[in-house]
């Protein structure tokens, strides 16, 4: 299906935007055998990623050491990267476990960044804390504003699930425009057609509704400052074969393929920067639990083997 006959279907009543988006990839700090990446390894996958996208993303401070060794072979690729900082409770009941892990990551960035300001493209504060319920709206800006202090001269924002940025819960990121909390200018919106249990040939507009969705909320709440405010799509993106189904959404490189083909590059063609999740598989991951109770295998994501090979053509239809 040609993508140019899709967009007016789906973009009828969502923000305009122009110019084409800027696709950058989730990144994960592991090899193939669950050993850390070195500043070679990086330096590989950079290598490998060129000529799609020069932009991926991160998540932990600590974790691998990751913003230690994935600066150095950003700069010496020509890459830019958005480093993460974990703020999350892994204990439901304690949820005072939010600070140990935002202290060590913020002090792991305070350490590696200098002199590699040029290649961060940004800083996320929190991966999806506002849908996991870990903190509140207010909270996690008071996090992302200690975090901007620090970096003044990069974008510090967040990511979290698109339908947080559409329902209101997100809403005093965007609200409060003070010099203790400045407003938050910086929002991936992660959206998966995927687990939302949409078949293959339906998740664009899935995918699109979602974006749109969090978009037209963010731009109201903003009023005036809306034009100060970058959505972007935070994660999309489809299992290949080896992966499992949700519901009617089933794993499968084709599917996948069909995916990108119509969700990704029309999402790219609308002018919406967007990550794709992700670069490589991950054949390192344990198998996880799903959000319907049932056993997932989540090894087989990537655009990419986890040798680097490609799987299906990424072209994007004229």
């Amino acid at each position: 299906m040609r993508v140019s006959s899709i967009l007016p279907f789906v973009l009828a009543a969502v923000p305009a935007v122009s110019a084409r988006g800027t696709l950058g990839f989730s990144l994960g700090d592991k090899n193939p055998d669950g050993t850390c990446k070195s500043t070679s390894d990086y330096e590989s996958d950079f290598e490998n990623l060129k000529d799609l996208s020069t932009l991926v993303r991160t998540y932990s401070g600590t974790e691998c050491d990751t913003p230690q060794n994935i600066l150095p072979a950003a700069k010496n690729k020509g890459f830019k990267v958005v480093l993460g900082i974990w703020v999350g409770s892994q204990d439901k009941s304690d949820m005072s476990t939010n600070e140990p892990s935002f202290t060590k990551d913020f002090a792991a960035l305070k350490k590696a960044i200098p002199g590699y300001e040029s290649v961060v493209e940004a800083i996320t504060v929190g991966s999806e804390t506002l849908y996991r319920g870990d903190l509140t709206g207010p909270q996690l800006h008071n996090y992302i504003s200690t975090v901007g202090k620090q970096f003044p001269s990069i974008t510090v924002g967040t990511a979290d699930s698109w339908n947080k940025f559409a329902d209101g819960t997100a809403d005093d990121l965007f609200i409060t425009d003070t010099d203790d909390n400045p407003m938050v200018t910086y929002v991936l919106a992660n959206a998966f057609a995927y687990w939302q249990g949409t078949v293959a040939d339906q998740a664009y507009k899935t995918y699109f509704d979602d974006m749109s969705g969090a978009m037209t909320h963010i731009q109201k709440v903003a009023g005036n400052n809306a034009d100060k405010i970058r959505v972007i799509n935070g994660e999309t993106g489809w299992p290949t074969d080896g992966g499992s189904d949700y519901e009617a959404a089933k794993a499968g490189t084709k599917n996948a393929e069909k995916f990108w083909k119509t969700g990704v590059c029309g999402m790219l063609a609308w002018g919406v920067d967007l990550f794709y999740f992700e670069a490589y598989d991950e054949s390192w991951k344990p198998d996880s639990t799903g959000d319907n109770g049932k056993a997932m295998n989540e090894k087989h994501w990537g655009l990419y083997t986890a040798d680097r090979k490609s799987k299906f053509d990424t072209s994007c239809p004229k």
